[in-house]
């Protein structure tokens, strides 16, 4: 049995540039279209899903190589990579998810990785564009229209609505004004 895979679409910047706010605006917005959304997102350093003096820390901070808690309405696997060294690979990530329940699966971070790519932009961070050399680049957000012509679309960052648009017409067959 083939079980759906849901595409992926990735969102890459620099540091600072947004691209957590951008998503939490913008997840909201899929989700009233109709859209189940699954999110994989790469930290540069080590994280905590829960606190310290909690019992599901405790159990973790034991030793515990895998730890699952649950609840009525949630449930989240922590999982130790202590034999991991180098950045985690997405191909990996991917089968925790559910994906047979998602219909997209945004992606943060992981610029290097191949899949299509949204690269976020702002011209006041005084960095260059990333699309020359990051493969995938399918489309720019940034809030100032850029001065040379660029042979991907520009979507401004700052209307939600208009890269939703984007992505449903590339991911979902529905017809907008950039399919």
């Amino acid at each position: 049995m083939l079980l759906k895979s849901p595409p992926l679409l990735g969102f890459c910047a620099y540091s600072g540039t947004g691209k957590t706010t951008l998503l939490t605006q913008l997840i909201p917005v899929l989700k009233e279209h109709g859209l189940k959304i699954g999110l994989v997102k790469h930290a540069h350093h080590g994280f905590d899903t829960d606190l310290p003096g909690k019992d599901s820390y405790k159990l973790r901070k034991a030793g515990a190589c895998e730890m699952l808690v649950a609840s009525a309405k949630r449930w989240a696997l922590v999982h130790e990579s202590t034999e991991r060294t180098g950045d985690p690979v997405l191909e990996e990530l991917l089968p925790h998810l559910s994906l047979e329940e998602l219909d997209l699966v945004l992606v943060e971070g992981f610029k290097h990785e191949s899949l299509p790519k949204i690269e976020l932009h702002r011209p006041s961070l005084g960095k260059p564009y990333l699309f020359p050399n990051v493969p995938g680049i399918i489309a720019l957000a940034t809030d100032l229209a850029p001065r040379e012509d660029i042979e991907i679309p520009v979507l401004d960052l700052n209307k939600i609505d208009e890269i939703a648009e984007f992505i449903m017409g590339k991911y979902t067959g529905r017809q907008t004004s950039y399919t």
